[in-house]
């Protein structure tokens, strides 16, 4: 029985007790003892004893979990269209894909910016001709596209997503022989509100959905 089993079964538990139930000497587990206060599994209060630390209660086994949970693990597929293609062509893929934004890409397959449902209304009301639009007209190119990568921490893509005050980013990453950016997922609000209930449920899953 380990030193964490023996607290969150008796706690609170005092250093003597611990190392009785374990067959061995107080100054045995002293350096032991620390450690573990340190790393927040356990945590003690004078003359009381021992008892399990934040990191091993619900909230925080949740808490560390977000933490260390990565872009990769909640990202949507990606959603491109080439920027050869046109407003029209914009607009279908949004309603079909039912997503806010599209990764523009090159014909080589390289990001080349991205286009929204906020950036095709800007041009198609009142304008009778928008749909035959080519849509490099129209997208935000980079590099005023926020990015994000597949490796970043979801809490660092989400700090980033409120510090651009955007809706959502293309998760792109280098391609092999590192001369472009190439786009593997999209990630959005309604990622980060997936996986917070997720969370709450225990459990961590492939999201999808509208990304509005």
């Amino acid at each position: 029985m380990t030193i964490i089993d023996l607290v969150k079964n008796h706690a609170p538990i005092t250093g003597e007790q611990i190392a009785e139930a374990l067959g061995i000497s107080r100054p045995t587990i002293r350096s032991d003892l620390s450690v573990l206060v340190m790393l927040g599994y356990i945590d003690a209060k004078p003359k009381v004893g021992y008892f399990l630390g934040k990191v091993m209660t619900t909230e925080g086994q949740q808490s560390e979990r977000f933490m260390k949970l990565k872009v990769k693990d909640v990202m949507n597929r990606p959603v491109v269209i080439e920027e050869s293609a046109t407003v029209n062509d914009a607009v279908i893929s949004l309603y079909v894909e039912n997503t806010g934004f599209l990764t523009v890409t090159d014909d080589q397959g390289a990001i080349t910016g991205m286009v929204s449902l906020k950036d095709l209304l800007k041009v198609t009301i009142g304008n009778p001709n928008a749909a035959t639009i080519p849509i490099s007209m129209v997208m935000t190119r980079l590099p005023r596209v926020v990015l994000v990568s597949p490796e970043d921490t979801v809490l660092a893509a989400a700090k980033k997503m409120l510090d651009h005050q955007v809706g959502g980013m293309p998760v792109v990453s280098r391609s092999e022989d590192g001369s472009r950016l190439e786009v593997v997922g999209r990630l959005t609000r309604t990622n980060m509100i997936q996986v917070l209930v997720s969370m709450t449920s225990g459990s961590i899953t492939e999201q999808g959905g509208k990304d509005a």
